[in-house]
This record gives C-alpha cells, sequence and structure tokens, in this order.
C-alpha cells in the first residue's frame, strides 16, 4: 500500500481556499498546514473559532491517495455536533473525495452501509467508531492519519475507553493530529505520540481585553426577573445564555418561553434531533436566544454572537474564557454579562470586578426574529440539496433572493431559513407542489 506521507496529490491550497471562498489563512492555520505536512505527530492548542478544523483538513486532504479505496484518515470528536461540523467543512473543500460521519443516534444501518463502499475520511464519535470497528465494517489497515478533535473534551466526557481500543487496533497509523482550545490537559500514553511539534496559539490577555465584561446585580436569589430584564435592555441580538445544569437551562427556558421571548435550549440530554434543530434555527436567525450548558462553549459552529450572558458562573477559569470566546473570536470585540445576586462572591478566576451595568426598568420586550424555519422532509438520500430547495423556493414559492436564508440539508431532512413576513405567501405557492418531482412534506418547523 503506498503512504503519501512525503508526497502529494494535486490538490493546491490555492484551489481549496477558492472552492471556500476564502482569501488567505490565519497565522495558525499556516504554521499547522507547515507542521502536518513536514513533520511527525502535531499538537494544536488553538482557541474556538480560530479555524482548527481547516488546519488540519487542508494538508490532510493533500494527502490522500486518489487510487486508494479504503479509509485513509479517521478524525475522532467528541459530539455529534462537532463530528457534522467537520463533514460539512470537508464536503465545502471540494475535493471530490468520499466522506463519512458516524454517531450516536444516528441510524447503524445506514452508517454500515454507506462504509461498503469506503471513505477517504472517515469522521465520527469514539462510542459509535469503536462499535463499526468492532464490527468490522471497514478495513482499518490504511488509515495512515488519526485526529483527535477537541482530545481533551474526548477524556472530558469519559471515551478514554473507546479512544484507546480504537488507537489500539489501528496499526497503520504514521501521523497523530491532537487539537483542543486548552493547554490544562495531560495526554494519555495510550495515544503514541512520537516526535512531537506542538503549536501553542491558545488565548492569551491581549485578545481577553477584547472582551467587554459587565456585572448585573440581581435584586433576588433567582435570577430570572433580573434576566429578562437585561435582555429586554439589550434588544434582539445574537445571545447565549450559560447555565451549570441541565435542568436549570430548561428552567429558564421555560420562563422566557413564558414571557414570549422565542428561545432555544441546548444540552447532552437532548435528543440528536432536538439539538440539530436548536443549533440550526440559532445559526439561521429564526432564534435568537440559545440557553446552554458547557456543551455550546467549545468546537461548535455557531456564528459571531452579540451577548453572553452568564446565569451561573462555571467553577473553572478556562470554561469562563471558552464561553465568552463565542463573543470575542479571532480579533472581534464582543460584551458578555455576568449575572450574581447581591450577596454572590465572584471566583477567584475574576481578578478584577467588572463594572456594574444598570438595567433600565423600562424597556421593550424582545421581538420575534425576522426569520423563521421551514422543514422540508427530504435530504441527500432523496438526491435533494441547497440549490434545489433555493430554487423551488424562489420559482415556485415566489420568494426574492434576499428572503431565504441559510439552508441545511440532512439525511432525510432539510431545514430553510425564510423572512417571517413571507412564510404564509410561500407555504401557499408551494402547497400540492412537487420538488424534483417528489411530493414533499412542507412546513414550519416545530
Amino acid at each position: 500500500m503506498r503512504y503519501l506521507c512525503g508526497m502529494q496529490n494535486e490538490i493546491t491550497i490555492s484551489k481549496l481556499l477558492a472552492n471556500l471562498k476564502i482569501e488567505q489563512l490565519n497565522e495558525m492555520q499556516l504554521a499547522s498546514i507547515k507542521a502536518i505536512e513536514e513533520r511527525g505527530d502535531v499538537v494544536l492548542v488553538a482557541p474556538t473559532g480560530s479555524g482548527k478544523t481547516l488546519a488540519f483538513l487542508i494538508p490532510l486532504v493533500r494527502k490522500l491517495d486518489p487510487d486508494l479505496n479504503k479509509v485513509q484518515t479517521l478524525i475522532l470528536a467528541p459530539s455529534r455536533e462537532l463530528a457534522l461540523q467537520i463533514e460539512q467543512v470537508f464536503r465545502t473543500l471540494g475535493t471530490g473525495f468520499k466522506v463519512n460521519c458516524c454517531y450516536g443516534g444516528h441510524s447503524m444501518s445506514i452508517e454500515k452501509k454507506n462504509l461498503s463502499e469506503p471513505p477517504a475520511v472517515l469522521i465520527g464519535t469514539p462510542g459509535r467508531i469503536a462499535d463499526h470497528i468492532d464490527r468490522e465494517n471497514f478495513d482499518i489497515d490504511s488509515i495512515y492519519n488519526l485526529v483527535l478533535d477537541e482530545f481533551d473534551k474526548s477524556l472530558e466526557f469519559g471515551f478514554e475507553k473507546e479512544m484507546s481500543f480504537i488507537i489500539r487496533k489501528i496499526k497503520s497509523v504514521r501521523k497523530r493530529i491532537l487539537t483542543s482550545a486548552t493547554q490544562s490537559i495531560d495526554i494519555p500514553d495510550f495515544v503514541g505520540l512520537r516526535t512531537v511539534s506542538k503549536l501553542n496559539f491558545s488565548i492569551d490577555q491581549d485578545k481577553i481585553d477584547h472582551l467587554s465584561v459587565k456585572m448585573v446585580v440581581s435584586e433576588d436569589r433567582d435570577k430570572l426577573l433580573t434576566l429578562y430584564k437585561l435582555i429586554g435592555n439589550l434588544g434582539s441580538g445574537s445571545t447565549l445564555i450559560f447555565c451549570n445544569h441541565k435542568e436549570s437551562v430548561e428552567r429558564v427556558s421555560q420562563f422566557l418561553s413564558s414571557k414570549s421571548v422565542i428561545n432555544e435550549y441546548f444540552h447532552g440530554g437532548l435528543e440528536q434531533p432536538d439539538r440539530e434543530s436548536a443549533l440550526i434555527r440559532f445559526r439561521n436567525g429564526s432564534n435568537n436566544f440559545l440557553i446552554s450548558t458547557d456543551l455550546a462553549s467549545r468546537g461548535l459552529d455557531i456564528p459571531e454572537i452579540k451577548n453572553i450572558i452568564h446565569y451561573h458562573l462555571p467553577s473553572k477559569g478556562d470554561a469562563f474564557i471558552h464561553r465568552n470566546g463565542r463573543t470575542a473570536r479571532m480579533n472581534a470585540t464582543g460584551t458578555t454579562f455576568i449575572i450574581v445576586s447581591a450577596d454572590e462572591v465572584l471566583p477567584d478566576y475574576i481578578s478584577q470586578v467588572p463594572d456594574v451595568f444598570t438595567i433600565n426598568p423600562e424597556f421593550d420586550p424582545p421581538g420575534n426574529p425576522p426569520w423563521i424555519t421551514v422543514y422540508i422532509g427530504a435530504g441527500k438520500k432523496d438526491k435533494i440539496n441547497k440549490m434545489d430547495i433555493a430554487g423551488f423556493f424562489m420559482k415556485t414559492g415566489k420568494l426574492q433572493k434576499d428572503e431565504l436564508g441559510l439552508i441545511d440539508v440532512n439525511d432525510n431532512l432539510s431545514y430553510a431559513a425564510v423572512k417571517r413576513d413571507r412564510i404564509d405567501d410561500l407555504l401557499l405557492n408551494i402547497s400540492d407542489e412537487k420538488i424534483k418531482n417528489k411530493r414533499v412534506k412542507i412546513q414550519i418547523a416545530r
């Protein structure tokens, strides 16, 4: 079997960037590509939102052998959302190489069928990938590149046994790439690192200083009413609200809903379709308020956030930085708000008491978002793509280009953002119509 560690296929970085519609890579990405292409194993530490996915995908794509019909690169991610995000980025690269994504909550039979025609790149969560390897659903003897993305989170989520099993089974690995958003983690021996290049682009104080931190004092120990008043003062900008426990997440969401504030909640206890739906609505602007545990603080492709609100402060300083990094991404500025009760003591990781943000008692409740999400009961398995949906909605549904927002296509269903004031006309225009000669259920997503 040929191993392409020292040679490249004909895919150029400039071609990949053109497919991505970006002009240049950042400093971290350039350094990572050079290290991955020229050196041995690589450990990359860089903050969420800095572009780590491209930093390892681009050099690995250039090492794939188009004549080898086997899995050549395996990428492990701690969450289903991150695995799907990596898959989407890979598809956007437009390489022509097959990619598949495997994760818990997805049909095992569909995954097994997909693996019968092996992808060049396989992405998945440790538990599901370990299951496929144990069942011998694909050959592992040509996996030359192994990526452990957000590897510290995989350890934190309890995947050490599965990762150890996978690495022990794969004997062919030549290059290991580990990524993380934090330095404070020991790399277990089972990873098997050799001749390691460590790249550290972690958040420094200068980047933290881009973030404006404000403190909001709640008169009551129960902060719900204070939270409602705060978001009323902040308006309808994209806002991520962090709680420490999933029960608190749901309680806050229910309270805001009782105040007619459109919101979604997100935590690890939700079923996969509900988690995906919540993130899709938040990304496409159908919902401006996402209440979450720390699951949303790292690894997920969440767009630029206007405000971060800590309904609860985390126990560790690293978590505080990662949460805030959702808004102060790269060189952008952002604002984060800490809600504290009058007798609450700030943790040690907040060395300087933030300025107090005074809530104006006179405010207008947040209005409805300008977009609404439409459910389409067909997806990739039905040979439906984004262009099919866009064309159908604009030609048959009579939408203008600026009245159709982000479109997400999954295996068996899709979602599209539509301007709220055009939804009734759209549904009327496309009722009883077919998309690509298929009669498909289309309705407002619930």
